[in-house]
């Protein structure tokens, strides 16, 4: 029974979050004049769907881990005389629903589209929380600096207000401890309020190995400081429309930033590994995440939403960021990439993406102490 808690999340999850994105990739394939024949959730055998007016099949096959759509006579055309080829097949009616046929353009925001997607389903999410749930504005304010920590080393006091990290404007008290375990940086820049002053300081945290919210274990970094409300109050903040907009573009904006300077730092050798997660993963997180209620179920969506968009468009073959990444060639070139080399792409992409499988995969067993 406790496997389900975190299995039916996940799925919930999972379903929303890829058929958004493939929606994605359908709302521009329509717009142009593509035909659909296929809008899959999942993949493998089909369990169970049904077919529209248009001629497109929506189902929901048995592997669920992921998605796709299927455009009209869908293939790898590699050149101009392959492109003939299959023109010859179709007659002109039929021609014209040929994703190959269609402007460079319009190919490169049909692929754009399920990582847009994905971007705009976690703006909608944070608006629709911080106007139904609120906003927190809470100044934080330091209620204890403990002695010889980095936090005492760099000078901090008691009463400071911090106002900014790594130039990053602090709103709230929840958000102090989210900049500092998103920084990559060796040294941490605080900025505070002391006496009507602004004051900025560098501040070195220290790794230590702790527990989550959720009681997982993760690599935390610490500066050695309490924070409280200021004046004791906490100030949560219904938001209209139009605010809540901001607030969950800036949001979205600020975890797609983080997750690029933490890909960044892991190319550099300097990011913590250990901390990349697969479908296990992400499931028991869910799962936990989802006992808490509807918001946080719903906030847990709009990341892992902005992750799928955003792993999306890494210019890997086999993943839409690839495609995007031939068209440029093509866009340079004058004409796409020959079969040779685009294989040869294909092949180191599909070598990244199950290196990548393995690893998170092993990651997420260890974290469950099989390892």
């Amino acid at each position: 029974m406790e496997i389900l808690n975190f299995i039916i999340p996940f799925t919930i999850l999972l379903t929303v979050v890829v058929f958004v994105h493939e929606y994605g990739h359908y709302y521009f394939a329509r717009k142009y004049g593509v035909g659909v024949t296929d809008f899959s959730i999942g993949f493998g055998k089909e369990i169970f769907g049904i077919k529209d007016k248009n001629g497109t099949r929506w189902k929901f096959c048995l592997i669920p881990l992921g998605g796709y759509v299927k455009f009209f006579g869908d293939r790898n055309v590699f050149s101009q005389a392959e492109q003939n080829e299959l023109l010859k097949r179709y007659n002109e009616s039929d021609r014209k629903k040929l994703f190959v046929t269609k402007p460079l353009y319009q190919r490169s925001l049909i692929v754009f589209g399920g990582p847009l997607a994905n971007f705009i389903l976690a703006i909608f999410i944070f608006a629709f929380i911080y106007m139904f749930s609120g906003k927190d504005f809470t100044p934080a304010k330091i209620s204890e600096v403990q002695e010889n920590s980095p936090a005492f080393s760099s000078g901090l006091k008691v009463n400071d207000v911090i106002t900014s990290i790594n130039n990053n404007k602090i709103r709230s008290v929840l958000e102090v401890s989210t900049h500092i375990n998103t920084s990559t940086t060796n040294t941490i820049e605080v900025g505070v309020l002391r006496n009507q002053q602004t004051l900025t300081f560098l501040v070195t945290p220290k790794e230590i190995l702790g527990e989550d919210n959720l009681g997982n274990s993760i690599k935390r970094k610490i500066i050695g400081i309490k924070i409280s409300p200021l004046n004791n109050e906490f100030n949560k903040q219904k938001l209209g429309p139009a605010t809540a907009i901001y607030y969950a573009v800036d949001e979205t904006w600020f975890v797609t930033k983080s997750t690029l300077k933490f890909v960044g730092s892991m190319l550099k050798g300097k990011g913590d590994s250990s901390q990349l997660g697969g479908p296990i993963r992400i499931a028991k997180i869910t799962g936990q995440v989802a006992q808490f209620g509807l918001i946080a179920f719903l906030s847990i969506m709009a990341y892992i939403s902005i992750s799928l968009g955003l792993i999306n468009l890494f210019p890997i073959p086999l993943l839409d960021g690839g495609h995007l990444m031939f068209y440029a060639f093509e866009k340079m070139l004058g004409k796409p990439l020959s079969q040779k080399t685009q294989e040869g792409f294909f092949r180191i992409g599909l070598i990244l993406l199950f290196s990548l499988m393995f690893f998170t995969t092993f990651n997420d067993l260890k974290d469950l102490g099989l390892f």
